[in-house]
């Protein structure tokens, strides 16, 4: 029998150091729902997870960028759309101010109406705004230097997107002559013209409103996968990263029975040593 070297004990120590270390990382994982909660638990695992979260946060706020974009897009088309009533409306006068059974002076009371109209027209480009951005006045047009409206559609870098708003003003669609002037119905032949005037614009407003519908789709698309691959990549980084409660329940109930055990075990060879007390008397 030896005394300074109980190996019984130190086995059993050593064995119930570790268990105590599985208890400990099985409760951090029921009390966090994580199986990785630091590097140590799975390098590897956190490397890959931490690259996931990085793009399913991206994901998610391209998500939401898209959706503004969306916004955005309905808004500036909803604005279209009542230059395209106003428009409308001055072709209907054109075309009864085309023939010639009114006299100037009905002429001139149609005039009225028009000339307002034409007013209006600035009106709505002058205040189009979405978020205190006008929309209408060039500011996003194709031929504009400036034009910088950039919809972000991606979680990396450069997945974005340029849309382009037309000028959307009075003298953009030809219903004011350069010096800001109204188009006149005064005779039947400048009314005449003005129905030509009237089809171009309303071709113009056509032609923007068809880019927007396309935007809006594309926009829609996106926004659709954006999702489906928020939630892929979140269920991919679930896998890798959350704990399974019933499987580790069951490996923390094992742990502390051993616990348990290893203590009693400790014990035992703790009491080992106390025969030698009795070759002592």
């Amino acid at each position: 029998m030896i005394i300074n070297h109980n190996l019984s004990a130190i086995n059993s120590h050593k064995v119930l150091k570790f268990k105590h270390w599985d208890v400990d990382k099985s409760m951090e994982a029921l009390s966090s729902g994580m199986r990785i909660n630091k590097a140590g638990d799975d390098a590897s695992g956190l490397a890959v997870s931490e690259k996931m979260r990085t793009q399913i946060q991206g994901l998610r706020q391209a998500e939401r960028n898209t959706e503004d974009g969306m916004s955005f897009v309905q808004t500036a088309e909803g604005f279209i759309q009542e230059l395209s009533s106003i428009i409308q409306r001055i072709r209907v006068l054109a075309v009864q101010s085309s023939n010639g059974i009114y006299t100037p002076d009905d002429r001139q009371l149609i005039q009225v109406e028009v000339s307002a109209l034409v007013d209006e027209v600035d009106r709505i480009a002058s205040q189009a705004e979405f978020n205190k951005m006008n929309l209408l006045q060039g500011d996003f047009a194709r031929a504009s230097l400036s034009a910088s409206m950039w919809f972000h559609m991606g979680p990396n870098m450069h997945q974005r997107e340029r849309v382009f708003i037309g000028t959307m003003t009075a003298k953009a669609l030809g219903i004011k002559d350069i010096i800001g002037r109204p188009i006149t119905l005064s005779t039947p032949e400048s009314a005449n013209r003005t129905i030509g005037i009237m089809d171009d614009a309303l071709h113009r407003i056509a032609k923007q409103r068809a880019d927007l519908g396309a935007y809006y789709n594309r926009l829609e698309h996106a926004a659709m996968g954006l999702m489906n691959a928020y939630e892929n990549i979140q269920a991919s980084e679930s896998r890798i990263r959350d704990a399974d409660m019933a499987e580790v329940t069951v490996s923390l109930t094992k742990d502390q029975i051993l616990v348990q055990s290893g203590t009693a075990m400790l014990a035992q060879a703790n009491a080992k040593t106390q025969g030698i007390l009795q070759l002592l008397r």
